[in-house]
């Protein structure tokens, strides 16, 4: 086993890779963007070291410096948890090629899987049939109208080296195309560094259903059980659960058997999922993640198989330790995404800002994967992933329940989040009874009147009154942290109030957080921006003539975009905005006369 393994990615995974190789007495290693300085991934790591820069290109995806704190540290192995390099070929050869241990499967793997159009032949040549769809890159709006004509509309175009739902757009008619298809490039080269995507027809109800796999270097490929991950907003999910409801036995081995094929056929290693959609009986290949899932607690719980010792231990050369037939799966579990977005209306606004209160749930089968802490804070330039709540039950009723109960004891302040939505999603029918798909919550579920709880007014209301003090030092690039107890009186004014981690305003902890809301909706014709972000495009110009409800500009946040409209009819008087400017909640992007 490894003495010590670095961490390439930060937030909740980066937080729950520190806490198993703690059990296995792992010394692990945190790397931080100067966001990130007081992170909990931070905090928690033995040893932590800057990467320097604020953006994920300038700290998690920089190379460069990842492999210089891989050298500093004396890092054996690496784990890149999920997203950034995750399912990067290019990054794990650089891993391997420093003598380091690249905790995931060959690139080689990867660079079949992680490619979304040649994992459809690949699977294709295992026998297992894929979503009809190209097998080759788009690089021409002619080829999609082309594709709608002859399958039918819509048409989904997807990002061909990501997944998670990043850089995926449906397009429901021609008129759609050209648009829809910049904003999938813009939103695949920013999550992923590719801006390459392809096309597949878009089924009108189906259940996205994965199958958990773990291949070893000995030849062993197993499948330890599926998750229907159908609640999705924006094609990124919300509820996840394991085993899928309503779902024949025969169905799950068939479903498990071909998934060995595609792990086996790429030569896979470590673990890895893939993905089916499932519709009127029959499923279809859809890709293969190359990773650790973000739903993959879902598993651990009706298995007990703890996935990351399993990827630790293959990636060290050990066999698996149990056969296909001993996997036993028990009860039911349910996992929710806390994200930082307003769900207000079902529009699922991003909502970065400082978490001012957390109160945890906690009882028999409650789990809670978190990245954050009260103090901390969710920034605009990252995934907005809070945390994840995981139960389990004996059966699929008591689960629900369960989770509802757990959602209702969970507080967070400073920021929206998606628990109003999810309490929703749980109490309704239809999820109760399994008649959900991946387009029910955008189609189906009434999110009218559902509010985010309202933030405290002020740091007393949260107990954030304290006067031990945090504080950062950095040396050598290695970062250290020191406690000292401070006076109030020795605060300089200006500084973070007592209670504030380092780093922190007075203004962010005293105060409480801008309500998060849709863009203006009065008719005013002063059309604001709900939330932080980057202008990433300005379609219109002074003197166009808007209706309400039209597009004006997008703006991209917590690597999603999104589109603020006119609010009302009229001549567009003013642009205040241009493409590339960072906005704030509030800010005018235009006037309309």
């Amino acid at each position: 086993m490894f003495g010590k393994v670095l961490i390439a990615n930060r937030g909740e995974i980066a937080v729950r890779v520190i806490r198993t190789c703690r059990e296995l007495g792992i010394a692990t290693v945190a790397v931080y963007s100067e966001l990130d300085r007081d992170a909990l991934h931070v905090r928690l790591a033995d040893e932590a070291y800057a990467l320097g820069g604020q953006t994920a290109a300038e700290s998690y995806l920089n190379t460069e410096a990842i492999l210089d704190a891989i050298r500093r540290t004396g890092a054996e192995a690496v784990h890149p948890g999920y997203g950034f390099f995750s399912e990067n070929a290019d990054f794990a050869r650089a891993i391997t090629a420093e003598g380091v241990t690249f905790i995931g499967p060959p690139p080689e793997a990867i660079e079949v899987m992680g490619d979304k159009i040649s994992s459809r032949r690949a699977a294709e040549a295992a026998g297992v049939s894929g979503v009809p769809g190209r097998t080759e890159p788009v690089t021409d709006p002619e080829e999609i109208l082309a594709f709608g004509e002859e399958h039918g509309w819509p048409v989904a175009i997807k990002a061909a080296f990501g997944g998670g739902g990043k850089g995926m757009k449906v397009v429901q008619g021609p008129d759609e195309v050209r648009e829809a298809m910049e904003s999938a490039q813009r939103e695949a080269q920013a999550y992923f560094g590719r801006p390459e995507i392809y096309l597949e027809r878009y089924l009108a109800w189906p259940r996205h259903i994965e199958m958990q796999v773990i291949s070893d270097t000995h030849g062993n490929h197993l499948w330890l059980g599926e998750r229907d991950c159908s609640c999705q907003r924006r094609h990124q999910k919300l509820v996840e659960e394991s085993p899928a409801p309503a779902f024949p036995d025969e169905v799950r081995r068939r479903m498990g058997e071909a998934a060995v094929k595609v792990a086996r056929a790429c030569g896979y290693v470590n673990a890895g999922t893939v993905e089916f959609l499932y519709q009127d009986g029959d499923f279809y290949f859809l890709e293969m993640n190359t990773r650790l899932q973000v739903e993959h607690p879902v598993t651990e719980l009706v298995t007990g198989l703890d996935l990351v010792e399993l990827q630790l231990r293959v990636a060290a050369g050990e066999p698996l330790p149990f056969g296909q037939d001993q996997i036993e799966r028990r009860g039911h579990a349910i996992e929710v995404r806390i994200n930082a977005e307003d769900p207000a209306e079902g529009r699922f606004l991003p909502s970065p800002g400082t978490i001012q209160r957390f109160r945890q749930p906690a009882g028999p089968g409650v789990r809670l994967d978190a990245g954050y802490e009260a103090g901390d804070t969710v920034s605009q330039f990252y995934d907005n992933l809070v945390a994840k709540l995981v139960v389990w039950a004996p059966d699929r009723d008591a689960a629900r329940r369960k989770m509802i109960r757990a959602l209702e004891e969970t507080t967070i302040e400073g920021i929206a989040t998606t628990i109003p939505a999810e309490l929703a999603i749980l109490r309704h029918p239809d999820f109760a009874e399994a008649r959900h798909s991946t387009n029910w919550v955008e189609q189906r579920l009434d999110l009218r009147g559902v509010q985010a709880a309202p933030a405290p007014t002020s740091a007393e209301e949260v107990g954030e009154e304290r006067v031990l003090r945090d504080v950062t030092a950095e040396v050598n690039g290695r970062r250290y942290q020191l406690k000292l107890w401070l006076p109030a009186a020795a605060l300089p004014v200006g500084s973070a109030p007592l209670g504030a981690r380092p780093g922190q305003s007075a203004t962010r902890a005293g105060r409480s957080a801008r309500p998060r809301s849709a863009a203006t909706q009065t008719g005013s014709g002063t059309v604001t921006v709900p939330m932080q972000g980057t202008i990433v495009k300005v379609l219109v110009a002074p003197g166009d003539t808007v209706e309400a409800g039209q597009t004006l500009c997008v703006l991209e946040a917590m690597k999603m975009e999104n589109a603020i409209t006119a609010d009302r009819d009229g001549t567009v008087q003013e642009v205040r905005v241009q493409a590339g400017d960072a906005v704030g909640p509030g800010d005018v992007v235009a006037i309309i006369g």
